[in-house]
């Protein structure tokens, strides 16, 4: 990312004026490269193919769209299928720039004009950030629920199943988790942290509790376990989890502006199952749904479509080609999961997979994104609000959805939870740890043969 760019110029035939000129990211080369055009070029017909690096195309993409020219972004799978075609053992930048440069004659449907700014874009930006962060926090969550696990099963009891709180964060976060400290504080003082923090939800009775717990700690391991140092390890993970909780909120706030300036008239938020928060990922993934020539491009572009290999009479359809956003697809199947329970044309959808088709908990919601996506679209470009339909196209409001598929396309909880279950392939487990694969150390039981006495 940090060595020398190469560019490459082709005409419309494909015929090379130069190739290989070398330029980094500063406005002096650019203009250098720029002038290497022909005399009398009209900017308008320059087409500037990239492949994109990180980010380092962004700020490349945006001085050539202020000079006129077109941007094209080039996935580097296909540019490198196209470069095994050309040279199959060789792979420099110079070819690279080369094989992009004839692009336009070798794939012309493949190449589709890049109008935003791509990491560069706020929305776009905060919305990953945000995802991050909530798995961050989760993993953290789970590291500190596992220390507490080390102090015995009534911390758990007492703090609370939900950790992430801010009142048994804020407690674990001062080295409260030491049941000696717990023991010296006395029920007077620890009564007065918890009341302060929780804002008078934890009385004196959640103190009492919390010393009955310390007191059981020491009960179960005695000295054997050095508690001071556990109770760091649990601080540590206690303030990384109340740092991240302050960040993702400040984030939403600023994830809050940018959505309503990018959806004025709220036609996401009018999606059911999508909320300012999945509404703003979607949006900020996926972009400006219009900028897409077909529905059908708007669900490939997601990742949510099967591969399909095909040949003669023979064809079959595979997993999902994930070649997508992986943010939006989180997005999407989460509201899929809200939205099945409020449309019944999407219920009806996802019941018919599950009960009929005997589909699995997650590829029945995948069918369900890959429609709510299209419908997503759909509306985005007519410039109208979502609106619920029974399964024979009339109206109907939230409450008569709702009935509709408590009546109709109810899936069973246990239904539901044998489609979630996934059947591993046989191998070495905690409960066997012998090898299905492995050979036996006994003699054949197939072909027994006689021992001579």
């Amino acid at each position: 990312m940090r060595a020398a760019h190469q560019a490459s110029l082709a005409d419309d035939r494909g015929e090379f004026a130069w190739s290989g000129r070398r330029f980094r990211t500063t406005a002096e080369d650019l203009e250098r490269i720029w002038a290497m055009l022909p005399a009398g070029t009209d900017p308008s017909t320059v087409t500037v193919i990239m492949e994109p690096t990180r980010n380092a195309w962004v700020p490349l993409a945006a001085w050539f769209r202020r000079r006129g020219a077109a941007v094209v972004i080039v996935p580097p799978e296909r540019s490198a299928d196209l470069r095994a075609y050309y040279s199959k053992h060789t792979k420099s930048d110079r070819l690279d720039s080369r094989i992009l440069a004839r692009l336009p004659l070798l794939h012309p449907e493949g190449l589709h004009t890049e109008q935003g700014l791509g990491p560069g874009d706020p929305l776009r930006r905060s919305v990953k950030l945000r995802s991050t962060l909530v798995r961050r926090l989760t993993a953290t969550l789970a590291r500190l629920d596992a220390l507490l696990e080390i102090l015995g099963p009534g911390w758990h009891a007492a703090l609370g199943s939900d950790l992430a709180n801010k009142t048994p964060l804020k407690f674990l976060a001062a080295g409260y988790a030491c049941p000696h400290t717990v023991r010296r504080l006395g029920r007077g003082r620890l009564a007065r942290f918890l009341h302060r923090h929780s804002r008078g939800a934890w009385t004196e009775a959640k103190a009492e509790e919390l010393l009955a717990t310390a007191a059981a700690t020491l009960r179960l391991w005695g000295e054997d376990l050095d508690y001071p140092d556990l109770a760091d390890d649990i601080a540590i993970e206690a303030r990384l989890a109340l740092a991240l909780t302050q960040e993702i909120k400040e984030l939403d706030e600023r994830i809050a502006v940018l959505f309503a300036r990018a959806d004025p008239d709220g036609i996401l938020q009018s999606v059911p199952g999508i909320g300012p928060i999945l509404g703003a990922q979607i949006l900020g993934r996926l972009g400006d749904p219009s900028r897409f020539t077909s529905l059908a491009g708007v669900r490939a572009f997601s990742g949510l479509v099967p591969r399909l290999d095909s040949s003669g009479i023979n064809g079959h359809h595979n997993g999902l080609t994930k070649s997508g956003d992986a943010c939006l697809r989180e997005a999407l199947f989460m509201a899929a999961e809200h939205a099945r329970r409020s449309d019944p044309s999407l219920a009806a959808k996802y019941h018919r997979l599950m009960v009929t088709q005997g589909k699995h908990h997650n590829s029945a919601l995948c069918h369900v994104a890959t429609t709510l996506l299209t419908r997503i679209a759909a509306y985005w470009r007519r410039g109208e609000h979502y609106t619920l339909h029974d399964t024979n196209g009339r109206p109907v409001d939230a409450t008569q959805a709702k009935a509709i598929i408590a009546e109709r396309y109810t899936v069973s909880a246990e239904l539901r939870t044998a489609r979630r279950t996934t059947h591993a392939r046989p191998g070495t487990g905690r409960r066997s740890k012998e090898s299905q694969r492995a050979p036996s150390t006994g003699p054949s039981t197939h072909h027994a043969t006689a021992q001579p006495a």
